[in-house]
């Protein structure tokens, strides 16, 4: 007597093949975005060791961009990144200051636009290739060097011009952070569904930071929820609970 499935049967194998390439699609994607991160870790390492090696021939002073200080957390790199091989202009051909996650940003959260102009959101798009910062990922703990703006006369935090000896905690003391750090969001696990405009602050978004002793971490960062945006959150130290300060107090 010949045999053949049912179709209770081919609907049980069809189904059971779906579900293990749904789990396999989820293994691939866990694991590109684990080699992402462990990427942009290592770009931080080498990043924050041309830092260090500029402080110090810089008489232990962290970048002080005198002059440029409507962008304080973006014109380190052109005093840092000869110590990393890299001379001449700057291009998208500077790869070291690319994180492989860097494929989004949100537009009015950095600025990019005049503040009369409508909020822009999700852009499909890289800071990486952005001339207007530098074209980088990374983002120096530059802070301080904006006190006086006119448009935003808080103080905020920062370590730039600082000697790095004085820092008091740099094993918790960023140096240099991917850029959603300092808003926050997150490149390598985002907050859904982008477009909605509430959702592109978060706190506790998960972001590759670099510290002033060297090590790099993937930590989670505070801020403190509002809407609209009124600060970042590279405006104040966390509370108690996180990895990490702003401040070199």
């Amino acid at each position: 007597m010949k045999t053949a499935f049912t179709l209770v049967e081919l609907l049980v194998v069809v189904a059971i093949i779906g579900l293990l390439a749904s789990l396999l699609l989820a293994a691939i994607s866990g694991a590109k975005d684990k080699a992402r991160r462990i990427t942009c870790t290592n770009n931080l390492r080498q990043i924050n060791l041309g830092v260090r090696m500029y402080s110090d021939d810089s008489n232990d002073k962290a970048p002080n961009p005198a002059g440029r200080t409507s962008r304080p957390y973006i014109a380190y790199k052109a005093l840092m990144k000869s110590y990393v091989g890299l001379n001449g202009t700057s291009s998208v051909q500077d790869k070291l200051f690319a994180c492989p996650a860097d494929t989004f940003y949100f537009d009015y959260s950095l600025g990019h636009y005049p503040y009369s102009d409508p909020l822009v959101g999700y852009v499909a798009g890289s800071i990486c290739a952005r001339p207007d910062y530098d074209y980088s990922s990374y983002l120096f703990n530059g802070g301080n060097l904006m006190t006086n703006r006119k448009k935003q006369p808080m103080a905020r935090p920062g370590i730039a011009g600082l000697s790095l000896g004085s820092i008091k905690h740099p094993a918790r003391t960023v140096l240099v952070a991917e850029v959603p750090a300092l808003l926050p969001f997150s490149w390598h696990h985002p907050k859904w569904p982008r477009w909605s405009v509430k959702n592109d602050f978060y706190n506790d978004a998960m972001n590759v930071v670099g510290f002033v002793d060297g090590h790099v971490s993937y930590i989670k960062i505070y801020w403190q929820p509002s809407w609209p945006p009124t600060s970042a959150a590279c405006d104040y130290d966390p509370p108690d609970g996180y990895d990490y300060q702003w401040s070199p107090n």
